[in-house]
């Protein structure tokens, strides 16, 4: 009788190869939008169709924009002596949405598409800071090494994120790199 299901069958697939959707939620979703809600149907594969039309990255940074440059970069109000290094767009989302931010910033897609000359050719524009917001691991480390060694006659400060204990975390659910970071980073109190 599944098998008849052919064409719900493909929808709760397409569903199931979306990050942290399991088969049981695609169902349910696929299930809601068909037979409880087909107008939600309607409008999510709307708006995922603009969405892939219209989205791109932005020639500057690399985030998300609908046109060359993002909005970010385009808004003039920001300080353009700070640059925040992310490995995502979705990180500048993220950052963007709780404020947490005032500068500009540049998306780390991967060491091998990195373009140290377009890296180079905002630094030059007044950078005075570079900020790492990648996730702390012993192969981003190396990123940060690389990238502060390409850039090191430009006379820039260096910083990147602090690591540590997440606040409410027990220390049996620590990993053994944040734990050290942790340690050699402890703050007077």
């Amino acid at each position: 009788m599944i098998g008849s299901l052919e064409k719900f069958n493909r929808l709760v697939e397409a569903l199931e190869a979306l990050p942290t959707i399991g088969k049981k939620s695609a169902t349910r979703l696929a299930y809601y939008m068909v037979m409880n809600d087909s107008y939600t149907g309607i409008q999510i594969s709307h708006a995922i169709e603009d969405a892939l039309g219209s989205l791109r990255k932005c020639n500057n940074c690399g985030g998300m924009s609908e046109d060359e440059l993002c909005f970010i970069c385009c808004d003039e109000s920001r300080d353009e002596s700070l640059l925040c290094i992310v490995e995502s767009a979705k990180d500048i989302l993220l950052l963007e949405e709780n404020g947490l931010f005032d500068g500009k910033y540049f998306v780390l897609d991967s060491l091998e598409n990195l373009s140290i000359e377009h890296l180079e050719k905002i630094v030059k524009n007044g950078v005075k800071e570079i900020v790492f917001a990648i996730t702390p691991s012993i192969s981003n480390d190396a990123v940060i090494l690389y990238i502060e060694d390409k850039l090191q006659k430009y006379n820039i400060n260096f910083s990147k994120i602090a690591q540590g204990v997440p606040t409410g975390v027990s220390l049996e659910n620590i990993d053994i790199l944040s734990l050290t970071r942790a340690l050699e980073t402890r703050v007077k109190v």
